[in-house]
């Protein structure tokens, strides 16, 4: 199980998702380009001193990511009528979470191989990126636990 970020924007839900990860032991993609620097004080804050322990693979673009994949490509977005509830995840699979303003272009969305959403009260557009990431991998997790 992996977890992918497409071109993150905000450098504090990145900094949570990275700590996230690193404390369930999930490995992270992330895919250029980056809102913010690494080196941010936002970024440093929110994943504090986490970062020794999470893999992190750096791409430089979707291109290469997709080139590089060893899994299928779950893309969750709310612009999909199938539940994450309902899916039935692989240990292989790669979680992605597309940028916090847009989300993916249409050009990524065709090449995932499933699109899922987090059902949500009628109205409502969306959630924070580290949260619906920590919904979906959790579900993962529990799936796929060996």
């Amino acid at each position: 199980m992996r977890l992918a970020l497409y071109q993150p924007e905000i450098a504090q839900n990145t900094g949570t998702i990275l700590r996230m990860c690193a404390c369930l032991g999930v490995p992270v993609d992330i895919i250029e380009p980056c809102g913010f620097p690494f080196n941010s004080p936002k970024f440093k804050r929110a994943s504090m001193d986490y970062l020794d322990y999470v893999e992190i693979t750096r791409h430089d673009s979707w291109d290469d990511f997709y080139n590089q994949r060893n899994g299928r490509l779950i893309l969750l977005t709310p612009h999909t009528t199938e539940s994450y509830y309902t899916f039935q995840f692989d240990p292989s699979d790669i979680l992605i979470l597309g940028q916090e303003s847009c989300g993916v272009p249409e050009s990524v969305m065709q090449q995932a191989d499933t699109l899922l959403k987090i059902p949500m009260k009628e109205g409502m557009r969306s959630l924070n990126v580290a949260i619906a990431g920590a919904m979906v991998l959790s579900e993962a997790l529990k799936q796929t636990a060996l």
